[in-house]
């Protein structure tokens, strides 16, 4: 007797029009779709291909009318060049230690958020998250994921890192540090070690979200090279004239 299985079929919605949190003026709307079930890793690699991001159980890609201002990127780590002000950052760097913790939130990372929000982002959403909210963040996820903690030489956490293991690369969901040691960079020096990262483990990619060019806070991502960005549903490397739109 032949016995078939049935798999759940995927539901895929758009949300509600909602202000921009990139570029003032604009609204986004966004494709969502589930994370659940024995499939979880796949449908999420799938996804990360296509250009989604998760949050929480949730992928996610914007579908905004008229707009295509937020692209794709992830860098190819084995031809990973650090520019003059990288190989600073890892110098300037060299004397913390890393730790990929399990997915659990603590004390010590929300304080850490927390200050990072109130100094970085006091007028988003997440400033006004509490630790329930934060342990969501950091817990609900249905596919492997890690906390990557940065610590200084007296063993106090400076940075974190929400990644997730793709079958081709890694992924920083999001990442914070404190707010008074701009001097180290440690938002770049973040993605520099998940490139490193992804390098010892074989692992081809670094993906670091959506780049903005037109936004201040995104258009930093351009600057880590050789990368490739999705454009009309393809991955292609991205070129100077690229990244000149951000490096202006």
């Amino acid at each position: 007797m032949l016995h078939r299985t049935t798999r759940r079929p995927q539901f895929f919605y758009t949300t509600a029009p909602m202000p921009c949190p990139y570029l003032a003026g604009r609204t986004e709307r966004k494709i969502v779709t589930e994370l659940t079930g024995a499939d979880s890793e796949v449908l999420h690699d799938r996804l990360s291909r296509a250009g989604f991001r998760r949050s929480h159980n949730i992928a996610y890609s914007p579908v905004c009318s008229g707009c295509r201002a937020c692209i794709p990127i992830r860098i190819v780590a084995a031809g990973f060049q650090p520019d003059r002000t990288q190989r600073r950052v890892e110098r300037a760097n060299a004397d913390l230690t890393m730790q990929e913790a399990g997915a659990r939130a603590t004390a010590e990372q929300f304080n850490l958020f927390q200050r990072y929000q109130q100094a970085r982002h006091n007028d988003g959403d997440m400033a006004s998250m509490g630790f329930y909210d934060y342990r969501a963040m950091i817990e609900d996820t249905p596919i492997t994921t890690h906390v990557v903690e940065f610590r200084d030489a007296e063993g106090r956490l400076v940075a974190a890192c929400l990644t997730d293991q793709l079958s081709d690369g890694l992924s920083a969901v999001y990442s914070f540090y404190d707010p008074e040691l701009e001097r180290r960079s440690l938002g770049t020096f973040a993605v520099i070690w998940l490139v490193r990262r992804a390098q010892q483990l074989g692992l081809p990619y670094a993906y670091l979200g959506y780049w903005v060019p037109q936004s201040r806070k995104m258009a930093y991502k351009a600057r880590f090279q050789p990368s490739e960005i999705l454009m009309g549903g393809q991955w292609r490397p991205m070129l100077a004239t690229d990244a000149g739109q951000s490096l202006e």
